[in-house]
């Protein structure tokens, strides 16, 4: 059995949560490929712009975006780990509480119904996976709420098979327009329970941008639906264009005879990514 303290998270964490500071280099590099094919006038000016953001924020030490999002964790911790001094959740917010206040990150999270800010983007929201071995490995996500509102779950009928798998994704993007600050990256999750969709969905936003699934099916679908988004021609910030989306990643879960479920969550452009590893 191995130990890591409370302090290591707590660590670990406020190392994760730096990443409010950077765009992911497959992000970066997606948003240079579409200005270089991009075809119309305001679009480019967008996507040049969007660039220009991203390496000021990192020169400077500032937030890629202003909404730094409300920090969701991906926790992979194995079996042979005890965990001393406190409890994984109690480290992640107080890491979290720590963190962004010394990187002057945005304190976005407040409660539901009353308005009240908890002042220090706590709780955070944790995935825990169980897993073989010894060690702890944990992903961070700063979740923009312009993109998290245009979250959609589709609960079809099985008979709408992947043609209505494929035109429910393309909806979903149309429908949101340009409030998740497009170009995005698109998550899917299809099958499993209303919920396991929905969290397949945001966790297919930890892919490198334009990572196709290792399932050629999934592939094709991807490819597909990135052609009809793009072919929507919101594009860069709204302002039309060639690029609406940098990429469509698809997961699937197995699911009840009765029901498809399909659920989008849609990552803005400002994709930011925080790992560690203890």
């Amino acid at each position: 059995m191995r130990e890591i303290t409370f302090g290591e998270i707590v660590n670990a964490v406020k190392s994760c949560v730096k990443a409010c500071g950077r765009l992911t280099p497959s992000c970066k590099r997606a948003l240079a490929e579409s200005l270089a094919k991009e075809s119309g006038a305001a679009a480019r000016f967008a996507l040049s712009v969007l660039l220009e953001n991203a390496e000021t924020a990192e020169r400077e030490g500032l937030a890629v975006c202003q909404d730094t999002g409300m920090a969701v964790f991906y926790i992979a911790l194995g079996q042979e780990v005890h965990i001393t001094g406190g409890l994984l959740s109690d480290a992640v917010d107080e890491g979290v509480r720590q963190g962004y206040a010394e990187c002057g990150w945005r304190a976005s999270v407040l409660d539901p119904l009353t308005r009240v800010n908890t002042k220090d983007n706590t709780p955070a929201i944790v995935h825990l996976e169980l897993t073989a071995g010894d060690k702890l490995v944990m992903d961070f996500l700063p979740k923009g709420f312009g993109s998290e509102n245009m979250s959609r779950l589709f609960m079809l009928t099985p008979s709408a098979g992947i043609k209505g798998v494929e035109d429910s994704i393309v909806e979903a993007v149309r429908l949101a327009g340009a409030n998740p600050c497009p170009p995005v990256i698109v998550g899917v999750g299809i099958g499993g329970t209303a919920e396991k969709a929905m969290e397949t969905a945001k966790r297919q936003l930890l892919r490198p941008v334009g990572e196709p699934s290792a399932d050629a099916e999934l592939a094709a679908l991807e490819t597909r639906c990135l052609e009809r988004i793009n072919a929507l021609g919101i594009g860069a910030q709204g302002f039309g264009g060639d690029t609406t989306a940098l990429a469509v990643h698809c997961s699937k879960f197995p699911t009840h005879i009765a029901s498809l479920p399909v659920a989008v969550n849609i990552q803005c452009n400002a994709m930011r990514l925080g790992h560690a590893e203890l």
